[in-house]
């Protein structure tokens, strides 16, 4: 037991090793619940559909428009091969009494009305007369669940009630049933198909074959994500920085504490001490700062999280459903309290085997 109290031999050094380790404990933490939030922040309401099928094409610089009517088109679309789900989607132009601000009124019709993934708040929408509107949108016009507003275009208008809230930065854009739609907008007809696909389908094949039943279709496969990519891409590399960082600070304080304690290492190989014991002392020594370095770091990186995640999303004007911030669970923390071992083990191991490499005829002889 006696090399779990050496890193408290010299406490000047070890506080500095302790800190290096405790920041790149805090920020491995940080860095994997921020890859967690955008990795769900960027497949939210994308697993809905993998393509979207609009209505009208261009050829020659000439609209063609398709041969199928609304509902002729919903059976062809979900006819095609590996097509599991089709969804209609309604956009118009309204205006909110009251105001001379317009938004897109969108409404959604077929196997997947609804998108909970996105929802922030309240619930979706399940009776004519509802709506769920962007967090931008309400926080623009100072709205919340619960309130009603009225909606127009033309001679016509609607009543409406604030049901939900879902994650949205278009500041223009609310979402309805079918019903609601057609109260303002009964002539609009759907401008695009949501398609999801079985498992293991080719959406690209999809899309040929959709184009193929129509020429009057564009269909397009949904993409990646580059954004969340990036930004997911950009945290790991920061955390491989500042985790080699801290484990170059625990390399010196074993590279400073083994040249103090030279004497000592060669009157224990005298005594039998073999270099694989000296290793394991060495190293164990550091895995106390490690421990402590996890102790600390992973609160701190959660506090840092919970503090940054929600600045980050009012930004850009929305709100986070909350399983996207509330990332931490025993299989994520039990990961990240081996991060700190990791760090210190890492930085001990290579001068901890140059000092096992030690003769004794050396020490005796730098004596």
């Amino acid at each position: 037991m006696r090399e779990l109290g050496l890193p408290f031999a010299r406490p000047g050094r070890s506080a500095l090793t302790l800190a290096a380790v405790v920041l790149g404990v805090t920020t491995v933490t940080f860095a994997t619940g921020l890859a967690t939030t955008m990795d769900r922040f960027g497949t939210a309401g994308r697993d809905a559909y993998q393509v979207t099928v609009y209505v009208g094409a261009f050829k020659d610089g000439k609209e063609i428009r398709p041969r199928h009517d609304d509902p002729e088109l919903h059976s062809l679309l979900r006819a095609l091969p590996d097509a599991r789900e089709v969804t209609a989607r309604a956009d118009v132009e309204v205006r909110v009494a009251g105001s001379g601000e317009t938004v897109w009124l969108e409404a959604r019709r077929g196997d997947r009305p609804r998108l909970d993934s996105v929802l922030t708040a309240g619930r979706w929408t399940r009776h004519a007369g509802e709506i769920v509107a962007g967090s931008a949108f309400l926080r623009e016009n100072a709205l919340r669940v619960g309130d009603r507003l009225r909606l127009e275009k033309g001679g016509r208008g609607e009543r409406v009630l604030v049901v939900g809230e879902f994650m949205e930065s278009n500041a223009r854009l609310v979402v309805a049933d079918r019903a609601t739609f057609t109260a303002p907008a009964p002539k609009e007809k759907p401008i695009a198909y949501h398609v999801t696909l079985r498992e293991g389908a080719d959406p690209a094949a999809y899309a040929r074959a959709a184009r193929a039943a129509d020429a009057g279709l564009s269909p397009t496969v949904q993409g990646s994500d580059t954004v969340t990519q990036t930004i997911i891409g950009s945290a790991t590399a920061l955390t491989l920085m500042l985790a080699v960082v801290a484990s170059l600070g625990v390399f010196n304080t074993v590279v400073l504490n083994t040249q103090d304690r030279r004497r000592d290492l060669g009157m224990l190989k005298s005594i039998g001490m073999t270099p694989r014991q000296v290793t394991v002392m060495t190293v164990t020594s550091m895995a106390v700062l490690g421990a402590l370095g996890s102790l600390l770091g992973i609160p701190l990186g959660i506090v840092v999280h919970h503090l940054v995640v929600p600045r980050m999303a009012d930004a850009v004007d929305i709100t986070l459903p909350s399983y996207m911030t509330d990332v931490w669970h025993a299989p994520a923390l039990t990961g990240l309290a081996l991060a700190g071992l990791a760090i210190a083990v890492l930085g001990a191991f290579v001068p901890a085997r140059r000092a096992a490499r030690l003769t004794i005829a050396e020490v005796l002889h730098n004596e």
